[in-house]
């Protein structure tokens, strides 16, 4: 058993299923089924049976299946450790982001640090805040990014806010709102409250809601074609034009805004990729 195979069991209990597991590990489904019979071959039981509702793992499949993550961890470690020996900024930076940082402000970071460290590479997380913070407190990244006031225990470093805005295609009225159709995106609970609150301050009635979408980016091409208002963060909005904005505030006249952080683990430091890219985030503005 090498890591490959390790993360082959891994792959095939999540996905439950050959084609999709061939897809994800970049591999042929033959491949990846005379490969699992290696491996069943190797601890002399079967792992895996195949019928109509897909992969449905052993017993022993799944006890193999539940160590492969920790020791693909143990794997990463062990190499990481072993970079770290040497005083060069090198090896795999594991980041975590939310969708939207991923796409407006990720790229141009990596770009700028990598001119300054081309010797290290990346592994990038996608996802709500939510899950972004859970990587990050799992240690399953090295440093998450993320939207929102969340409770975190250690390390942690302000970006920027962003303010929260009303976007439309063409002026509005904010009194006119609850008659207005609203695009909705699925977002965190921190956000939603915040909206949610906001809006309870304002009006007695509810939103018209006309549609709910699953990302922010797509809720900011409804709105670019009118077909309704959004409240959404500006960062959805840095490339688009001839928008309309108005900065939603609070009772006291204080706008409203969505703070970025970057958490991590001070244990994570003793690497010295992780220090560098810390300290980088720290010195350069976003």
């Amino acid at each position: 058993m090498d890591e490959r195979d390790w993360k082959i069991l891994e792959v095939l209990y999540e996905q439950k299923n050959i084609t999709k597991s061939a897809e994800v590990l970049f591999i042929s489904q033959p491949a990846l089924t005379k490969r699992v019979m290696q491996i069943e071959e190797n601890f002399g039981v079967k792992i895996v049976d195949r019928g109509i509702r897909g992969v449905q793992f052993t017993p022993q499949g799944e006890y193999l299946a539940g160590r492969a993550s920790e020791i693909l961890t143990l794997y990463r470690e062990i190499k990481e450790d072993v970079t770290n020996m040497s005083d060069e900024i090198v090896g795999t930076l594991r980041i975590g982001v939310s969708n939207s940082f991923g796409k407006y402000i990720l790229p141009e970071l990596i770009q700028r640090f990598s001119e300054q460290y081309p010797q290290v590479s990346f592994h990038v997380e996608t996802g709500l805040s939510k899950d972004i913070f859970n990587l990050t407190y799992n240690q399953h990244v090295h440093v998450g990014f993320v939207r929102g006031d969340y409770s975190w225990p250690d390390q942690k470093y302000l970006l920027f806010n962003e303010k929260v805005v009303i976007a439309s295609k063409s002026l509005i009225d904010i009194k006119e709102l609850p008659n207005l159709p609203r695009i909705d995106f699925e977002t965190d609970h921190l956000f939603k409250a915040l909206v949610d609150n906001w809006w309870n301050q304002h009006f007695s009635k509810s939103p018209n809601i006309l549609m709910k979408v699953d990302r922010g980016d797509t809720c900011r091409e409804m709105v670019t074609r009118g077909i309704g208002y959004a409240i959404i963060p500006d960062m959805f909005l840095r490339d688009v034009p001839d928008i309309h904005q108005i900065p939603i505030k609070n009772q006291d006249g204080i706008t409203l805004t969505r703070p970025t952080w970057m958490f991590y683990h001070e244990s994570s430091l003793v690497q010295n990729v992780v220090t560098a890219f810390v300290q980088f985030i720290k010195e350069n503005s976003i």
